[in-house]
C-alpha cells in the first residue's frame, strides 16, 4: 500500500516501491505481474502503475510484452557486470569528490561513516546497509558530476539484495567500514 508522500508524485512512489520490491526479491525473476494486481496491492489506480512499469522496463528490471509483464530482476551475470563497472568508476567518483568536497560535505561523509561503524558494533544489518548506501550516494553526489551520479546510483540500487547479504557477514561489514574510513580520510585530506 502506498502512503502519500507530498514530496514525490504518485507515479514516483509507485516506481520506487516496485523497483525496491523487485530488486530485493519480493517479486522473483520469472514471476508474472498484472497492472490490475499491482493496482489492488498498492491501492492506486492503473495509471501510475502503467507509468512506473514503463520506467521499470527502461531499467531492464521487467519486460512488457503481449504475453504480460515478466520480472527480470538482476541476474548473476548482471551482478558480475555491475560490480566490474562499479569497481572501475567509483574510484573516479572518489577522485572527483576529493577535488571538489566542502567542509560541510566532509561532515556529512564523516557522519555516515561514524554511524556505519556504530551499527557494525551493534550488528544492525539494516542500518549498516543504509549507511553504506548513504556513503556511496554522497560520494557520487559530491563528485560534482551529474552523469557520474546518474550512472552509479542505478547500479548501486540494483545490487541492494546482494549488499544486504554482504553486510550480514560481520567480518565483511567490519572490513567495509574500515575501507569507508580510509576513503573518508583521503577525501577529507583532498587526496585525489
Amino acid at each position: 500500500m502506498i502512503t502519500e508522500n507530498k514530496n514525490l508524485s504518485l507515479e514516483e512512489q509507485v516506481f520506487r516501491t516496485l523497483e525496491e520490491e523487485i530488486i530485493s526479491g519480493v517479486y522473483a525473476a520469472g514471476e508474472s505481474l498484472t497492472e490490475l494486481g499491482l493496482s489492488a496491492k498498492l491501492g492506486v489506480s492503473r495509471t501510475p502503475i502503467r507509468e512506473a512499469l514503463r520506467r521499470l522496463e527502461q531499467e531492464h528490471i521487467i519486460e512488457i510484452s503481449q504475453k504480460g509483464i515478466l520480472v527480470l530482476g538482476v541476474s548473476q551475470k548482471d551482478l558480475e557486470d555491475i560490480l566490474e563497472i562499479r569497481s572501475r568508476i567509483e574510484g573516479l567518483a572518489a577522485y572527483m569528490a576529493a577535488l571538489n568536497v566542502t567542509d560541510e560535505q566532509i561532515n556529512q561523509l564523516r557522519e555516515a561513516v561514524e554511524l556505519q561503524e556504530f551499527y557494525v558494533l551493534k550488528k544492525d544489518a539494516d542500518r549498516i546497509n543504509g549507511m553504506d548506501s548513504k556513503f556511496h550516494s554522497l560520494i557520487y553526489r559530491f563528485s560534482g558530476s551529474v552523469p557520474l551520479y546518474d550512472t552509479l546510483m542505478p547500479l548501486h540500487k540494483k545490487v541492494l539484495k546482494y549488499r544486504r547479504t554482504s553486510v550480514e557477514d560481520e567480518a565483511r561489514s567490519s572490513y567495509s567500514s574500515m575501507e569507508h574510513r580510509a576513503i573518508l580520510d583521503a577525501i577529507a585530506a583532498h587526496d585525489a
